[in-house]
């Protein structure tokens, strides 16, 4: 199991978690959403639960629950900047269809 932080999405998790000024990390996770079945779920990580796996890329921490593990294998965590616009981008692998409003996205079984 891997789960990977590009350089631009390490340094924006440090700095929102400097401006709340506690937490231990990022949690990911996914729920069922929209139209394809499932979508992301990103907040902060403030403590780690038992169940959780724990991944350190660039000194940040992005914690995961075991439910949604298997979704999220391989998935490369990104943040960008597209003109006045930013945000995290998930590039994942597991992903095998997208609806067209980007908000939510389809898994093989």
């Amino acid at each position: 199991m891997t789960i990977s932080l590009t350089q631009s999405a390490a340094k924006q998790v440090q700095e929102q978690l400097g401006k709340r000024g506690s937490g231990v990390g990022l949690r990911l996770g996914v729920r069922e959403s929209g139209c394809s079945g499932y979508a992301y779920v990103i907040d902060f990580a403030d403590e780690v639960k038992d169940g959780d796996s724990v991944f350190e890329e660039h000194g940040v921490k992005v914690v995961i629950n075991e439910d949604s593990l298997s979704f999220l294998d391989g998935l490369e965590l990104d943040f960008a900047r597209e003109g006045i616009n930013s945000a995290f981008k998930f590039n994942n692998p597991n992903v095998k269809d997208a609806c067209g409003c980007g908000e939510s996205f389809t898994v093989e079984p």
